[in-house]
């Protein structure tokens, strides 16, 4: 096994940068693992959040009001420590930068054999193209480079290719005019690729160096926007007097300049491309005057923000789609390898990749002025060893004690995790971290920096990309798989057949054939140290409240209300095709809580759909008697509280208001009940009972029978919906 592999990371909390040493990633299906020769740093978009990162908590919320509405709706929903939480584990994380990139192929992944080891490509993404020796690049975001080609000019390919989405967003003709506002490196390129369209052009930035270069590359004429009647001058010259055609916007920042200097520049009816990110204050009687077509440019093409093309390489039609991201990145190439576009002029500095933090901070404090600067990455020699996919605490495996099957009294147990994501980092492993019987031994992840920060934030003893690491670690007890909806199932049979005891995050299964599959390889191995993550039963207002209702639980009527909320835009939950749907992910917490709180599992369902598309409302008869109804609603306010539960029965009626307070009515009178240090939806006592499961050899918190029953039942709400009739559990 060789070194571990450098990676250029920001926390941005502390503002930290630095180059940190990281497992590097392995190749996986789908793609390509590349080393990277050359990176380009954007001086606009990456050096932003560098700034970003240096504000204080006050500044980072004034310069992303959309965060801080998030934010605040979460604190309505999950209470103040909550939220406060998860916030606090997101900033103080380091975060990859970087996304254009030039790099040599070392191992092709299955259904990436277009690509072919040795081969020169240029790779996109700002979660795949990172400043990193390597990458693991999916194919809808990786172009062969042509021969030829230099791999510093290479390196801009993603870049370019925002550029070229803006100019094909105007929709240019050749002999029409064009002005570009903003001259830093994607104006400059905008530039270029309207010169080889044809297209005269004329730029505004305040930088004269940046004027002068847009000129030498094809700009008829620029000025700054102090003198901008001079501009004006020469476009009245070169359209007799009509105006551009098209006005580009690639400046950024919060002045509304730009935005006011547009209308002046544009003719009738002229198209405003907005590439660049500041303020569009449109004003509103000069752009309703001149009816301008304002459009905005989104990154690399379309393809872009769907995880379908860019994770899971299903293309888009050219007959439909003609220009991709992938698609882009392979014109501009073109372009290059034909000398009809040249990039070498934007380079201002190349920097070895171990300066990086130097360099950034130069960028940032103006020190060094430039538009085009590129890392170089050392170049491995021919025998040494492959880049280390596992990182050890302290330089050397620790040995940790392995627990006997029956358990021992005494002994820490020893847990491996396949994923760390946003929930395990914020509600998981925070308690885990404090329980004195748990020893955090294993992380597997796929991204480098994610099983890294789970190490420095809760001190497992080695981190990986590779999660047979996991499986195969004979030194652990137990096996926590937190990853995506669609891949627990293979990899619940696959731990279970460690014979270790495993932890599964919800749902346990997407379909009948999983379930029947688990329950199989339960029978094959004798191993049912199965445990799923439905928490709400033993939070303490929840068990406190079952308690205080008494026996007639067993038979009475109850309804869940749960305010699910609208999905954010680009979550991965809306992929229903590979990941199942929503309530297939997150039905299981309720179907669990009313199975316990009737004492027994379901045996048939009827449900419905709502007026929103993720509504459902689901009704159960269980075999005690009792019924229960679940209602799943997308199309609430936010700031309504998230879950309310309400129960009826043997002259009892309880109620549940979002794990913040609960409350009993009787003929005796009332009882309640609140939640002191905020919201306890009962993660820290599910695993306190599961750790101490595993430990002494007890049973499992919740039996392996009632995590299928309630995976089945979580299924039939689905087959119900489809069928249109009740089914059976």
């Amino acid at each position: 096994m060789g070194n571990l592999m450098k990676q250029i990371a920001q926390n941005y909390k502390s503002g930290e940068l630095a180059v940190l040493d990281v497992p590097a990633p392995v190749c996986r299906p789908g793609g390509v693992l590349v080393r990277s020769l050359y990176s380009l740093i954007s001086t606009g978009t990456e050096l932003m959040k560098v700034s970003e990162a240096s504000m204080s908590l006050v500044g980072m919320a004034r310069s992303r009001p959309d965060q801080v509405k998030k934010v605040i709706d979460q604190v309505q929903q999950q209470g103040l420590a909550s939220t406060y939480q998860k916030a606090m584990s997101k900033l103080d994380s380091y975060t990859p930068l970087g996304y254009s990139l030039c790099g040599v192929v070392t191992e092709v992944g299955q259904g990436a054999q277009e690509f072919r080891v040795g081969q020169l490509v240029a790779c996109a993404g700002n979660e795949q193209a990172l400043h990193a020796e390597y990458n693991w690049v999916p194919v809808n975001l990786c172009a062969a480079v042509p021969d030829g080609v230099a791999p510093e000019h290479a390196a801009f390919a993603t870049v370019a290719a925002i550029a070229m989405q803006g100019v094909r967003r105007g929709e240019v003709q050749l002999g029409e005019t064009a002005a570009v506002i903003g001259l830093g490196l994607i104006g400059q390129l905008v530039v270029r690729l309207l010169a080889a369209a044809g297209v005269k052009t004329v730029g505004i930035d305040p930088v004269p160096d940046r004027c002068r270069l847009a000129e030498k590359s094809g700009a008829v004429a620029c000025g700054s926007p102090d003198d901008l009647d001079s501009v004006l001058a020469e476009l009245a010259k070169i359209t007799s007097g009509r105006g551009a055609d098209h006005v580009f916007l690639s400046a950024g920042g919060s002045s509304n300049g730009p935005v006011e200097a547009a209308v002046k520049l544009a003719r009738d009816r002229a198209r405003i491309i907005d590439i660049g990110k500041m303020k569009l204050d449109l004003p509103w009687n000069a752009y309703y005057e001149k009816e301008l077509d304002v459009r905005f440019s989104r990154s690399y093409g379309p393809g872009r923000y769907d995880t379908r093309y860019e994770l899971d390489g299903i293309d888009y039609p050219a007959g439909y789609v003609r220009w991709t991201e992938k698609r882009n990145l392979e014109s501009f190439l073109d372009l290059i390898a034909r000398d009809q576009l040249e990039v070498a002029s934007l380079i201002d500095g190349v920097f070895p990749m171990a300066d990086a933090a130097g360099v950034y901070d130069d960028l940032k404090t103006g020190t060094l002025k430039a538009i085009g600067v590129l890392l170089e990455y050392p170049v491995p020699a021919a025998d040494a060893p492959a880049p280390s996919t596992k990182r050890v605490l302290g330089g050397a495996e620790q040995a940790v004690v392995r627990n006997n099957p029956a358990g021992t009294q005494g002994d820490r147990v020893a847990i491996g995790f396949v994923g760390a994501g946003s929930y395990a980092s914020s509600m998981l492993l925070p308690q885990l971290a404090k329980l004195p019987a748990a020893s955090l031994a294993h992380v597997a992840t796929t991204t480098s920096l994610s099983a890294v920060n789970a190490q420095e934030k809760f001190g497992f003893t080695v981190a990986s990309t590779d999660a047979d690491s996991v499986f195969d670690d004979a030194m652990l007890d137990a096996i926590f798989i937190v990853t995506r909806h669609a891949s627990h199932a293979k990899l619940v049979c696959r731990a279970l057949r460690t014979g270790k005891a495993v932890f599964v995050e919800k749902p346990l299964a997407l379909t009948r054939a999983e379930t029947d599959q688990i329950e199989a390889t339960i029978e094959e191995t004798g191993n049912d140290r199965l445990m799923v993550g439905f928490n709400r039963r033993f939070a303490p207002l929840l068990t406190g409240l079952r308690r205080d209702f008494g026996p007639a639980a067993a038979t009475a009527a109850t309804r869940y209300l749960v305010n699910a909320g609208p999905l954010a835009a680009g979550s991965w939950y809306l992929n229903e095709q590979a990941e199942g749907s929503r309530f297939l992910g997150e039905g299981g917490h309720f179907i669990d809580t009313l199975s316990w709180w009737a004492g027994s599992p379901a045996e048939e369902v009827y449900a419905v759909r709502g007026p929103e598309p993720g509504d459902i409302q689901a009704t159960f008869r269980f075999a005690s008697g009792a019924s229960g109804t679940i209602a799943y609603l997308t199309g609430g306010s936010t700031r309504f509280q998230k879950e309310t539960l309400d129960a009826a029965g043997g002259g009892r009626s309880g109620r549940l208001d979002n794990f913040k307070a609960a409350t009993v009515w009787s003929a005796r009178g009332k009882s309640a009940a609140r939640a002191h240090g905020g919201q306890d939806k009962g993660q820290r006592s599910e695993l306190e009972a599961f750790v101490e499961a595993v430990r002494t050899g007890g049973p499992m918190p919740i039996s392996a029978a009632e995590l299928l029953a309630t995976t089945r039942a979580t299924i039939a709400v689905e087959e119900s919906l489809l069928s249109g009739r009740p089914e059976r559990v």
